[in-house]
């Protein structure tokens, strides 16, 4: 019997294959979300590992089995789900584990028009229904058909972004065995891109490393090849290419910040005045350089169910979160690390300096990184940190996404993991002593727990 009350997280399904997610599993969601959405066809489309296709196909025979059609697109990215799911106007489903090990996969699922479902929008219900079992349907079975959605996602993509006139690059690219392999190449197509390719062999074993680019072991390759290639920029993404991280032309690591600025003040140069979403793990330097250029910045909880909910709640044009997911209004409020890297693209190939010199302005201060603590009592640390932090002069408070603690040259969040016994913690200071001070006394009490 599954333990689906295991594999459903936040923000999707996820388990180890096949002990924890089997095409059983995958076959009883299909029939559950058809069930929910009532929608007349979904869309499905999976990643390159060896258990995905077959998980695709059992997730497809429970939605047919509803009486709903499936459009199955076969392999790609997450972005593409969400463009098969806005441009054909159905809910879809995706098969991936994302940065997950190859012994993991899981599914992620969307309304029509690319919305999201997480453990508040419909998730929780599914997993009541899938693991009860999904009544039989009054209607005939539905029908399966393919459709190649790759050539309309690439097209639709170079429409958000205007890449005429760029100058030539030369772009090392970390598909890390994943399924940028697959969707660099078509995006690519036509622009004047001299691509030095990583690991674009689909490879569900990650036999280079893991596709989980926000570990900086993991870009290390990718560090080496910008160098020895003299590029212009390095590209790396996750396993189901929706998260980007940039390598600049000295091989060092682009902070996710720095290119959430840079997107959003060119989203607010083609629409002046418009609200951007930031999550609150984010520099600070990001509202203060749309509040510099005439926008709106609103804060936000972690996390893409939350965040495509504030956007679609505000109107808001640009969102970006320190993770490397970078979500966009005319992309179905959708997230899309390609689409994030085009813009990019643009940016640096719209002028001559060097990728390092272009980005120098939006890097403002310095930060730690995500810290992760194992906790054996996760409030009861947090409320220790609460205690000594929150009657410092100058300090306030919030518990918006877990604790965040601002003074006027520093600030952290602590906020517990959804999935596992840990603490993360995120810190930024106006100098590296500032850092080094506020961390180090975060973490002793944060680990006086551990």
């Amino acid at each position: 019997m599954a333990d689906y009350a295991k594999i459903f997280k936040a923000y999707d399904i996820r388990g180890l294959v096949p002990a924890e997610l089997d095409e059983g599993v995958a076959e009883a969601v299909g029939a559950a979300f058809a069930r929910m959405t009532g929608a007349a066809a979904l869309v499905t489309v999976h990643d390159m590992r060896t258990s995905s296709g077959p998980l695709a196909a059992a997730f497809g025979r429970g939605v047919t089995s509803q009486g709903a059609d499936v459009v199955d697109s076969g392999l790609g990215s997450t972005d593409m789900l969400y463009y098969a799911s806005g441009s054909l106007g159905i809910p879809g489903a995706m098969i991936t584990a994302s940065h997950n090990p190859a012994s993991y996969n899981g599914i992620k699922l969307c309304q029509a028009g690319a919305k999201p479902v997480g453990v508040d929008t419909g998730l929780a219900e599914l997993r009541e229904m899938a693991s009860h079992g999904v009544p039989a349907a009054t209607r005939p079975p539905g029908t399966v058909s393919k459709r190649d959605l790759l050539t309309g996602y690439a097209d639709y993509l170079k429409t958000l972004v205007d890449l005429s006139g760029i100058r030539p690059l030369t772009v090392a690219v970390d598909a890390g065995n994943g399924m940028a392999g697959h969707t660099v190449p078509k995006v690519f197509q036509g622009l004047p891109i001299n691509l030095v390719p990583l690991y674009f062999e689909l490879d569900g074993s990650f036999p280079n490393h893991e596709a989980n680019p926000i570990e900086p072991a993991n870009v290390a390759d990718l560090q080496r090849a910008v160098l020895d290639s003299a590029a212009d920029i390095g590209l790396a993404f996750d396993g189901d290419a929706d998260r980007c991280f940039v390598i600049d032309e000295r091989g060092e690591i682009v902070s996710p910040s720095v290119l959430t600025a840079l997107i959003a003040v060119r989203e607010l140069a083609r629409e002046p005045g418009a609200t951007v979403i930031h999550n609150l793990i984010t520099s600070r330097a990001v509202p203060e350089i749309v509040a510099a250029h005439g926008g709106t910045a609103v804060r936000s909880r972690v996390g893409h169910s939350f965040i495509k909910a504030v956007m679609a709640s505000h109107g808001a044009i640009f969102g970006g979160e320190h993770s490397g997911h970078f979500y966009f209004r005319d992309f179905w409020f959708a997230d899309s690390g390609m689409l994030a890297a085009l813009h990019v693209l643009a940016a640096l190939g719209q002028q001559d300096r060097p990728l390092s010199e272009l980005l120098a302005e939006y890097s403002r201060y310095v930060a730690s990184g995500e810290i992760n603590s194992v906790v054996r009592d996760q409030a009861g640390a947090m409320a220790k940190v609460r205690q000594a932090f929150a009657s410092l002069p100058g300090v306030t408070a919030d518990e918006l996404d877990g604790l965040t603690i601002t003074s006027p040259d520093w600030w952290f969040n602590l906020r517990p993991s959804n999935t596992e016994p840990l603490l993360r913690l995120n810190v930024e200071a106006d100098d590296e002593a500032t850092l080094a001070k506020v961390t180090d006394e975060a973490l002793s009490i944060v680990r006086d727990d551990a």
